[in-house]
C-alpha cells in the first residue's frame, strides 16, 4: 500500500532539500516523482540546458482540457550569514509557526499542491489538476516559461493557474513586470596619479548608477496611472543592489561589475525601460573609449519577467474568490511566475499561505494557521473539482 504523507510531512521533506538557487534541484525532484509514482502517478521533467536541474509537472483526471494548474517553484534563497535560532533546513514547530528554509516561500504551497494532487487521484475528479514545480524562479522566474512550453503537448491544456506565493491567502490578481541587468565594465589600469591616462571602471558605472538615481526622482514625482496606483510604490523603480570593482586605492580601477534591475508598473514597458537603460551605457561606453580605445561595458540580461494583468472576468480569480471568499482588489511589487502562466495564455491569479514578509529572512517560517487555511483551501478546490 502506497504510503499517504499529510502536507506537514512532504513539507518537512521537501525543506530537507537544501535547493539554494545555486544548487541542484534534482534529488527534491527526484523525490517528488518517487512519492507520485507511488500513488500511480506520472510526474514529467524538464532539464534546464546543463541537466543539473528540472521542472516537474503531472496531471490528475480526465485527459481533457480546461483544468487547474497549482504551480510553485522549487528553488530557496541562499541562509549564508543568516542567523538561524535552529537548522534551516529542518522545519521545527515553535510557537505557532513552522520554521524552515522555503516554508513560507514556498514549499509550504508545493506540499499542499502534492498533497491535493494525490488526493484528487485518490479520490477522483471530474476536472482535471495539475502540479507544477519549476526552478530558479528566486534568480529572476528564469525556469516557468521552458517548464510551460514543456507541458504543451504533454498533458492536457488547463484553463487556468493558481500561483501559490504566499499572499497570506488573498487573491493577488496583478504585479509589476522586472527586468534585470548583469553589468561589467572594464577600464584601464594606471596609477591613480596619473589617472587621466587611465580609465576608471568605478567611476565610469557611477553615471549609470546616478542616472538610476535620477529615473527613480522622475518617476516618483510623474502622476500615477489609475492601474499604477495601485502598487506599493506606484511608480517604476530602479534598483542596483550589489557592486564590486578596483584592486587598490590608488589604482584606477581596471573593472567594476553590478547589477541593474527594473521593477515596471502595468502600462510601461519592460523592454521600453531596458533600451534606455542600454543607451546610457553606450554613453557611458563611449566616454571611456576616447580616452582607452580598448575599454568597454559589456551587459547581460539576468531575466526578463512579464507583470502580472488583472483580468476581465478571469478564471482564476473567480475561483480563487469562491473558495476563499475574499472579494478586495490586491496586487504586490514583487515578481512572479503569474505573468509568465498569463503571457503563455492561461488565466492566472496567485493566492498562497504566508506572509511575504518572511520570505528570505533568517528563521523564515509559515503559521501553522497559515498552514491549515491553504490546506482547507485545496479541500475545497478538490470538493469543486469533483463536481466538474
Amino acid at each position: 500500500m502506497p504510503v499517504h504523507l499529510s502536507p506537514f510531512d512532504i513539507m518537512a521533506r521537501l525543506v530537507a532539500f537544501p535547493t539554494v538557487s545555486r544548487d541542484s534541484n534534482l534529488p527534491l525532484v527526484d523525490w517528488v516523482a518517487g512519492y507520485l509514482a507511488g500513488h500511480g502517478i506520472q510526474a514529467h521533467r524538464h532539464y534546464d540546458k546543463n541537466g543539473e536541474k528540472a521542472a516537474l509537472f503531472a496531471h490528475v483526471g480526465p485527459e481533457v482540457a480546461g483544468g487547474v494548474v497549482l504551480s510553485g517553484h522549487t528553488d530557496v534563497v541562499p541562509v549564508d550569514g543568516q542567523p538561524w535560532a535552529s537548522d534551516p533546513f529542518t522545519v521545527v514547530e515553535r510557537d505557532g509557526k513552522y520554521y524552515g528554509r522555503g516554508c513560507c516561500d514556498m514549499k509550504g504551497f508545493d506540499a499542499l499542491a502534492i498533497w491535493a494532487l494525490v488526493e484528487a487521484h485518490r479520490r477522483g475528479v471530474a476536472r482535471p489538476l495539475q502540479l507544477a514545480l519549476s526552478y530558479d524562479e528566486e534568480v529572476g522566474c528564469i525556469g516557468a516559461p521552458p517548464m510551460i512550453a514543456a507541458m504543451q503537448g504533454v498533458v492536457p491544456r488547463a484553463g487556468l493557474a493558481i500561483i501559490g506565493e504566499p499572499t497570506t491567502m488573498q487573491t493577488v490578481t496583478g504585479h509589476k513586470g522586472g527586468l534585470g541587468f548583469d553589468v561589467h565594465v572594464q577600464g584601464y589600469e594606471v596609477h591613480s596619479s596619473l589617472m587621466h591616462r587611465g580609465v576608471n571602471a568605478i567611476m565610469a558605472a557611477a553615471p549609470l548608477i546616478d542616472w538610476a538615481n535620477r529615473m527613480n526622482a522622475e518617476n516618483r514625482a510623474a502622476p500615477s496611472s489609475d492601474l499604477a496606483a495601485m502598487f506599493e510604490p506606484p511608480w517604476t523603480t530602479l534598483h542596483v543592489g550589489q557592486i564590486s570593482g578596483g584592486t587598490a586605492h590608488n589604482i584606477t580601477a581596471k573593472d567594476c561589475r553590478f547589477g541593474m534591475d527594473f521593477r515596471v508598473v502595468p502600462g510601461e514597458e519592460p523592454e521600453a525601460w531596458g533600451a534606455r537603460f542600454i543607451e546610457q551605457v553606450r554613453v557611458a561606453e563611449t566616454a571611456m573609449q576616447a580616452v582607452r580605445p580598448e575599454t568597454r561595458i559589456e551587459t547581460r540580461r539576468k531575466f526578463t519577467v512579464p507583470g502580472l494583468r488583472p483580468e476581465t472576468d478571469g478564471a482564476a480569480e473567480a475561483l480563487i474568490r469562491q473558495i476563499t471568499g475574499d472579494n478586495a482588489g490586491h496586487v504586490v511589487s514583487y515578481g512572479t511566475e503569474a505573468g509568465q502562466f498569463q503571457e503563455a495564455g492561461y488565466s492566472a491569479a496567485i493566492c498562497g499561505p504566508g506572509d511575504i514578509a518572511q520570505a528570505h529572512q533568517p528563521d523564515e517560517y509559515i503559521t501553522v494557521a497559515q498552514f491549515e487555511a491553504g490546506h482547507g483551501f485545496m479541500r475545497a478546490l478538490l470538493d469543486r473539482l469533483a463536481a466538474g
